[in-house]
């Protein structure tokens, strides 16, 4: 089992997105847990090049403070949707450690989060989505509760991931599920 943290920088996790406090909270306390099993943590930090609000090295390309990642736990560097796409490296290296169930939280529900949980699942990963734990932003054709819905409650579940309440991750990262 690996908990994969999806894109939660400063420079896109705000409080604009969906449910923030829940998901900001949930997201803090699977690191946390995941932590305490030895559940191995990996962040994607999305970089949209230089002069953008999500370049590399600019403070707003950092992970959100209550997420921040230790020392020893690894990072990935995308500027595509999703990170499984191979410029990353992170599909071999969950290869060569023969992981295969991956927790993921993060945002953009409707961009990255997408992009990956397909990509994991086209992959053969089996992908692991905890409600209320990925949010976006309202877009010109939904609002952002809508596309939360979307993803989580329709889309996701019906073929690229296994959608479990926030109980049964904590769960599943102690080992009781």
């Amino acid at each position: 089992m690996i908990l994969l943290v999806v894109d939660t920088q400063k420079g896109c996790f705000d409080k604009s997105l969906y449910a923030f406090e829940t998901v900001r909270d949930n997201i803090r306390q699977l690191i946390a847990v995941a932590r305490e099993d030895n559940v191995e943590v990996l962040y994607v930090q999305h970089d949209d090049g230089p002069g953008t609000d999500l370049a590399k090295g600019t403070d707003s390309y950092e992970i959100y403070e209550e997420f921040a990642p230790l020392k020893e736990e690894k990072r990935f560097a995308k500027n595509v949707n999703s990170a499984f796409h191979p410029m990353t490296g992170l599909t071999q290296y969950l290869l060569a450690k023969n992981e295969k169930d991956i927790m993921t939280v993060g945002v953009s529900t409707d961009y990255c989060m997408d992009a990956t949980i397909k990509s994991g699942f086209e992959k053969g990963f089996n992908m692991i989505v905890p409600s209320y734990t990925n949010s976006t932003y309202d877009n010109p054709y939904f609002d952002k509760e809508t596309a939360y819905r979307y993803y989580n409650e329709f889309m996701w579940g019906t073929r690229y991931a296994k959608i479990i309440t926030y109980d049964q991750a904590i769960q599943l990262l102690q080992g009781k599920y």
